[in-house]
C-alpha cells in the first residue's frame, strides 16, 4: 500500500488553466515534480503548478504510478445528471430586453444548465444570482475574477444583511460557471461557507391542521392540503403525481425520481382517497393528479402555496403557514403516535435517521411526562 500521496487541484494562474499539486513534504516526490514540464511555486496558493493539458495529466500519472497515490476527488467531476426534471424553458432568459449597462448571464451558462437538466426553479435562482455577482464586477473579464474578489462579494451580501440561504445560493451560481461551464471542477475549494443554520421545524397542531382542511375552497384544493400533510409530501413532488401513481389496492402513493432522483412509497390516507375518487369524476385530470384547468399542464407551484395561505387565513390562523409546515407536522404528529423513526425516515425519503432526528426536538409527547413544578 503506498503511503505517499499528491491531491490534483484546479488552479487559475495569470488567466491560463494548471494542475496544482498538493502534497506534504517528501524527497521522493519532489525529485519526480522537477522532471515535470516547468513547474512552479504559486504563493497565492501554496502548492506548485504545472499546465494542465492532456499530455501534462497523463504525465503525472505515468511518472508518480506505483510511487504515490494520485488523489484526484478535487479534480474530477462526477455529478449525475438529473434524469427525470421537467422539460428546461429558458428562453425567456433569452428573450428578456437588455437594461442598459446591465450584464447578462452567457449564453454557455444557460446551455450548460439545459444540458445538466437542473429544475426551472433552480434555473432561475442560478441566473438571477449570477448575474447579481458578475453585474458587480461589470468591468471584469469573468475569466479574471478569483477566490479573493469573491470573498469581498460575499463580504458585501453578509452586510447587506442576506440570509445563509442567499448566500449559499449565490456561492453555488458562481461555482457553477467555473466549474461546470468552464469545466474547472472544485476551482473555488477554499471559498468559506456560512455556518448552517440549526432552526427547528415549524409545526402545526392536528387541530389547526383540520380547521385548514375544512376552510379548503372545493374538493381540489382539499384533496391538495390533505395530501400534502396526510402522506408527508413536498410541494414539487404533489405536483409530479400522475394518475398511476395513486395505488387504491396498496393504498399507497408512489413518488417518482423525488429529492435527490429517488423514488419511495408514501401512505395513502382512506378518506383522502374517497376525496380524490370525487375529484376525479368532477375534474377529470388526464396525466398529472392536478392539472391546469385551462391544459394538460400540471399545476403550478404558487398555485398551491396560495391555497394553503388563503385556506390557513380563512381557519383564523394568525401565523404564516406554507405547504412545508404540513410536511413537518406530519412527521411530528407520527413520531408523537409512537411511529418508529425509521419508518418516518422512509415515508419522508430522507437518506439518513439523523435527518429525521429534528422532529424529536419539536414533538411533545415527551414533555408530557415532565413533572409541572408549579402544581
Amino acid at each position: 500500500m503506498l503511503n505517499k500521496h499528491i491531491t490534483l487541484k484546479h488552479l487559475l494562474i495569470r488567466e491560463k488553466q494548471c494542475i496544482g499539486l498538493q502534497f506534504n513534504s517528501d524527497k521522493v516526490i519532489q525529485a519526480l515534480i522537477k522532471e515535470l514540464p516547468y513547474p512552479k511555486w504559486s504563493k497565492e496558493f501554496n502548492m506548485v503548478y504545472i499546465i494542465n493539458n492532456k499530455s501534462n495529466l497523463n504525465l503525472i500519472f505515468k511518472k508518480f504510478r506505483g510511487v504515490a497515490w494520485v488523489n484526484c476527488n478535487y479534480f474530477y467531476q462526477n455529478k449525475k445528471l438529473n434524469s427525470n426534471n421537467d422539460t428546461i424553458d429558458v428562453s425567456w432568459f433569452r428573450k428578456r430586453s437588455n437594461k442598459q449597462n446591465f450584464r447578462l448571464c452567457p449564453e454557455e451558462y444557460l446551455q450548460k444548465l439545459e444540458l445538466k437538466k437542473y429544475s426551472n426553479s433552480t434555473v432561475k435562482n442560478y441566473v438571477h444570482s449570477f448575474e447579481t455577482f458578475i453585474n458587480f464586477y461589470n468591468d471584469r473579464e469573468l475569466f479574471s475574477i478569483n477566490e479573493n474578489d469573491i470573498r469581498l462579494y460575499l463580504q458585501k451580501l453578509i452586510k447587506e444583511e442576506k440570509s445563509n440561504s442567499y448566500i449559499n445560493m449565490a456561492i453555488n451560481a458562481i461555482k457553477f460557471y467555473y466549474e461546470m461551464v468552464l469545466g474547472m471542477p472544485n476551482r473555488f475549494y477554499s471559498i468559506e461557507r456560512p455556518r448552517k443554520e440549526s432552526k427547528l421545524p415549524k409545526v402545526l397542531s392536528k387541530e389547526e391542521i383540520i380547521l385548514i382542511i375544512n376552510h379548503t375552497n372545493n374538493i381540489k384544493h382539499k384533496c391538495i392540503v390533505s395530501l400534502l400533510y396526510s402522506s408527508g409530501l413536498r410541494r414539487s413532488e404533489l405536483l409530479q403525481l400522475k394518475l398511476k401513481d395513486i395505488d387504491s389496492k396498496r393504498m399507497v402513493i408512489r413518488v417518482e425520481q423525488a429529492k435527490g432522483n429517488k423514488d419511495r412509497y408514501t401512505v395513502l390516507n382512506k378518506s383522502v382517497l374517497n376525496d380524490l375518487r370525487t375529484y376525479f369524476k368532477i375534474y377529470k385530470p388526464k396525466i398529472y393528479l392536478f392539472e391546469n384547468s385551462i391544459s394538460d399542464n400540471k399545476y403550478s407551484s404558487s398555485s398551491v402555496l396560495q391555497i394553503v395561505v388563503k385556506s390557513a387565513k380563512n381557519a383564523g390562523i394568525k401565523k404564516r403557514v406554507t405547504p412545508h409546515m404540513l410536511r413537518h407536522s406530519f412527521a411530528t404528529h407520527l413520531l408523537e403516535s409512537g411511529t418508529d423513526i425509521r419508518y418516518i425516515q422512509l415515508l419522508l425519503g430522507h437518506n439518513s435517521t439523523k435527518t429525521t432526528e429534528i422532529y424529536t426536538h419539536v414533538a411533545t409527547n415527551s414533555f408530557t411526562e415532565i413533572k409541572d413544578l408549579l402544581s
